[in-house]
């Protein structure tokens, strides 16, 4: 195992659990309480973040692929995420936490585009587009369960 994915495995699993610690927290609470709607709009700017890190990796190995034909459109991409991203802020936290949901859904299938050629296959390690794949399934249910046990 290299330092690198050692590395991004370690900063991912701490990430989600402390994700997947806020979610489930933010489900227990009351919905008619107010400290759900604060718990939701907190879990929404967490899950904002997220989604804006885990695309804008892309920029990144676009930067280190520069030559590779299509790396712009995944550049384009993590841009489009980030705007989507940068709009569930100023949302009611119930419909950000759909929107993020969604968005992180979407995530997930052009990881798995990178796969049959669909989007530049070279760009990423097969380990991370799988890896990023699947967390961004996490992720996107996690969003997804406060709205779920309302």
């Amino acid at each position: 195992m290299t330092e690198g994915l050692r590395t991004v495995a370690v900063a991912a699993c701490g990430l989600a659990i402390g994700f997947a610690w806020h979610a489930i927290r933010t489900s227990l609470i009351p919905p008619a309480s107010p400290d759900r709607l604060v718990s939701e709009l907190r879990l929404g700017q967490f899950a904002a973040l997220l989604l804006t890190m885990t695309a804008g990796v892309y920029i990144g190995f676009a930067v280190g692929h520069e030559a590779q034909q299509g790396v712009g459109f995944d550049v384009a991409l993590a841009v489009g995420f980030l705007i989507v991203a940068a709009s569930t802020l100023v949302r009611d936290p119930r419909h950000a936490l759909t929107v993020l949901a969604l968005a992180f859904a979407a995530h997930a299938v052009l990881d798995i585009a990178h796969r049959p050629g669909w989007l530049p296959d070279a760009v990423a390690p097969r380990w991370y587009l799988i890896g990023c794949a699947t967390y961004d399934v996490l992720i996107g249910a996690l969003c997804y369960l406060p709205i779920l046990r309302r």
